[in-house]
C-alpha cells in the first residue's frame, strides 16, 4: 500500500477522546459524578456525602470540571457544583449499564453490596408509570431536601429515617415502590425489606431517582415541573 493510500490516524484527536476516558478512570470522581445527578452540592456536602477527604474532593471535581463533566455557580460565599448538562447524566446511565453487563465482576459486588434484588420484586423506570396507573404508591425515601431538588412526580417523601414512625401513613392494602438516589444506593432495597416485615407488599424500583432522570422521565420539584 502506498503511502498515499495508507489510513492516517491523528493522534492529537485520539489524546482529546482519551481526555475523558482518563477522568473517568478514578473510582473516586465516579463517585462524585453519581451524587452530582440532579442536585447541587457543595464540596463540603460532597465530602461529608462521599467519605471523601475534603482537599481530595476538591482536586477530583477540578478534574472533572476540566472535561466539562460538572459546573459550578457562586450562592453567596458557597460554590454550589452540579452535573454540566442532562447529556453527561445519560451517558454515564449508558455508561454504567454497559459496564453491568460486560463485568461478571461488577454484577457481584452489586449483589454483595445491596443482596438478593430479585427477592424484592424490583420495578423498572419504564414500568413504573403503569404500576402507578394501577394504584401503585410510590415513595421518594431520600432526604426532604434532595426531594425538594427533584422527585417521580406524585411520589410521597417518606425519608428512611421516619419510615417506621410513619408507617401507619401508608395504605396496608396498597403495593408500595419505593426509590432511593441511585442504582447502587442500598437504602430503598433496606426499606423495601423492612416494609415487608411489616406486611406490607413494597418493591424496589431498579437504578432509583437517578435511572429515573437519565433516561429521561419527567422531573418534579416542590415548585412544580
Amino acid at each position: 500500500m502506498s503511502e498515499l493510500n495508507a489510513p492516517k490516524l491523528s493522534a492529537p484527536i485520539y489524546t482529546e477522546l482519551a481526555r475523558v476516558g482518563k477522568v473517568l478512570a478514578n473510582p473516586l470522581r465516579l463517585r462524585l459524578l453519581d451524587l452530582l445527578d440532579g442536585r447541587e452540592r457543595t464540596v463540603e456536602q460532597l465530602s461529608h456525602e462521599s467519605g471523601i477527604p475534603f482537599k481530595n474532593t476538591s482536586a477530583q471535581l477540578q478534574q472533572l470540571r476540566s472535561a466539562h463533566l460538572v459546573s459550578s455557580r457562586k450562592d453567596g460565599t458557597r460554590v454550589l457544583y452540579r452535573l454540566a448538562d442532562d447529556e453527561v447524566a445519560q451517558f454515564l446511565g449508558v455508561f454504567q449499564q454497559f459496564a453491568e453487563r460486560r463485568l461478571a465482576d461488577l454484577r457481584s459486588v452489586i449483589n454483595d453490596q445491596l443482596g438478593d434484588l430479585s427477592a424484592l420484586e424490583p420495578v423498572t423506570v419504564d414500568e413504573l408509570t403503569a404500576r402507578v396507573g394501577g394504584g401503585a404508591l410510590v415513595i421518594d425515601v431520600r432526604p426532604s431536601d434532595d426531594y425538594a431538588m427533584g422527585h417521580v412526580p406524585g411520589a410521597l417523601s417518606l425519608p428512611s429515617e421516619h419510615l417506621l414512625s410513619r408507617l401507619d401513613e401508608l395504605p396496608g392494602d396498597a403495593e408500595i415502590i419505593a426509590y432511593c438516589h441511585g442504582p447502587f444506593c442500598v437504602t430503598s432495597a433496606e426499606c423495601v425489606r423492612l416494609l415487608r416485615a411489616h406486611d406490607r407488599h413494597a418493591r424496589h424500583l431498579v437504578g432509583g431517582f437517578t435511572r429515573w432522570h437519565r433516561t429521561g422521565h419527567p422531573v418534579h420539584t416542590e415548585t412544580g415541573p
